[in-house]
């Protein structure tokens, strides 16, 4: 039987209360640190019961001294459908989850946009937290979730879990304590995947009976949908996700955060992004093209992000990228250039080449999903949360490069030449990316010039206070803060 790790003496009606007004000086108890057996079970409460969360229960369940024990959706069919193949109880409402004494951590899956919310309230009724990517939907509800953890002094891991794949401590080794293939010049990071359109209602989208809308929506606006399906497609309307940025964004960046600045870099000091959501005519309003170039102070880091295939007519195959190098970079991945070579990482895997192309040495991952889930609750047991491999401050830097880009992204305007010139002295690199994009755009009859398509300014950031400062900051500043749905706040935590 579950022992609770985290017991809070604060009452359903209170809890409720408080959280419905997006109340954040909610007081509760000293909590218990830890079992009084490493041995007994920690009960979990999975949040969001979607294909992704249905995954995360089951990987949890196949650890010893886990238990899936509650399950929470607006979607009653999933809560009621994932929480009978673990004999769990079914919720509509977290917040009634969050009340279950059964309940010592969560696993939260949720929308984007709940991400959050849903950490603080669980944070604020004493779980522990593991935490889907990416943390925010923006940069300030991020460092909030980060001021709760140290506050109710919680565990809470984001999902990234490449983190604890032993393959990458051998990669930093090889890059940096080796130099094996000499000084770092550049990283470009790519997520270059085929999707397709969401389609285009001329009506707004029936919500289906089982779903409780209000719920669903949480903090996001309460806007029409005009797309032809409302679970998953979330991902590709910026009121309730992120794009394919912080969809797939947020892995490649983490592991260049990880493996290439090794977590010395927060978040860049200058961005500057291109693209656009071309060729479909869907609901969609995030970009299905996104490059964009994040000046480090340092080593120089782009991503390359596209979801069209190869050309209008092609059934299979995506876009590629070499940049000006000898050899194509993963599709989702990234490639370090190196003086003496170039690297190549993606999930699971590695290699690293010389300037002709020829293969060096090859890296190969390990466990990383059982070992993410096993830290964190190895975390919980112990109350030591500097142990987990991806603390939820290392999370919020890497969702914050998604973010970001995503703001320059909607702070763009119509395609430069000469604004692009303007990132010195990485211009060269930045100029050979975008021409691959525009040479591949021009497969769908498309250029850069194309109303369809968006350039921002560059964007200065400071690192420090997460604001942007300088020319074009007053724009910027307009989506490091979103507007929240009353009473689905998220709270001001300090």
């Amino acid at each position: 039987m579950s022992r609770s790790f985290t017991r809070s003496a604060f009452g359903r009606r209170d809890f409720l209360k408080a959280s419905a007004a997006g109340v954040a000086a909610v007081s509760f108890p000293n909590l218990r640190a830890s079992a009084e057996s490493p041995n007994e079970q920690i009960g979990i409460g999975l949040i969001g019961a979607g294909g992704r969360g249905a995954g995360l229960a089951g990987g949890f369940h196949q650890l010893p001294g886990a238990r899936i024990v509650a399950v929470a959706d607006p979607d009653e069919k999933r809560s009621g459908g994932t929480a009978a193949k673990y004999q769990a109880k079914a919720y509509r409402d977290m917040r009634q989850l969050l009340e279950d004494p059964a309940v010592d951590a969560v696993v939260i899956a949720t929308c984007n946009h709940w991400h959050c919310l849903a950490a603080i309230w669980a944070m604020q009724a004493g779980k522990d937290v593991y935490v889907e990517k990416p943390l925010s939907h923006s940069q300030w509800e991020g460092r909030q979730v980060v001021n709760a953890a140290r506050k109710y002094n919680k565990v809470v891991q984001l999902g990234t879990q490449q983190r604890s794949d032993p393959m990458q401590a051998e990669i930093k080794q090889f890059l940096h304590e080796d130099k094996s293939l000499g000084d770092i010049k550049y990283v470009q990071t790519n997520r270059l995947g085929p999707r397709g359109p969401i389609g285009k209602r001329s009506t707004p989208l029936p919500i289906p009976s089982e779903v409780d809308y209000d719920l669903w929506l949480g903090p996001a606006q309460d806007q029409p949908i005009f797309r032809d399906h409302l679970h998953y497609d979330w991902h590709w309307d910026f009121n309730t996700g992120s794009g394919e940025m912080g969809n797939w964004g947020v892995h490649v960046l983490d592991d260049v955060r990880n493996v290439v600045y090794r977590d010395t870099v927060s978040t860049p000091q200058r961005i500057m992004a291109v693209g656009g959501r071309v060729a479909w005519n869907d609901a969609g309003n995030t970009p299905n093209v996104h490059y964009a170039y994040f000046d480090t102070g340092g080593i120089p880091a782009l991503i390359a992000l596209s979801n069209l295939l190869s050309s209008p007519t092609a059934n299979l195959g995506g876009w590629f990228t070499k940049a000006g190098r000898p050899v194509e970079g993963p599709s989702v991945g990234y490639v370090v250039a190196c003086e003496g070579g170039y690297y190549l990482g993606q999930r699971g895997s590695g290699r690293a080449v010389d300037l002709e192309g020829k293969r060096i040495r090859t890296f190969k991952g390990g466990d990383r999903d059982r070992l993410h889930k096993q830290n964190f609750l190895d975390a919980i047991r112990s109350r030591n949360w500097s142990s987990l491999n991806a603390e939820i401050q290392i999370g919020h830097h890497s969702s914050g490069w998604c973010n970001l880009a995503n703001v320059a992204y909607r702070c763009g305007e119509a395609y430069s030449p000469e604004v692009v010139r303007l990132i010195e002295p990485d211009s060269q690199i930045w100029g050979e990316l975008l021409e691959e994009m525009t040479g591949q755009l021009a497969a769908f009859d498309i250029k850069p010039s194309d109303t369809d398509i968006r350039m921002s300014p560059v964007l200065h950031h400071d690192p420090e206070t997460e604001r942007f400062t300088g020319e074009h900051s007053s724009l910027a500043n307009e989506f490091v803060k979103r507007q929240y749905r009353p009473p689905y706040i998220v709270p001001e935590v300090s």
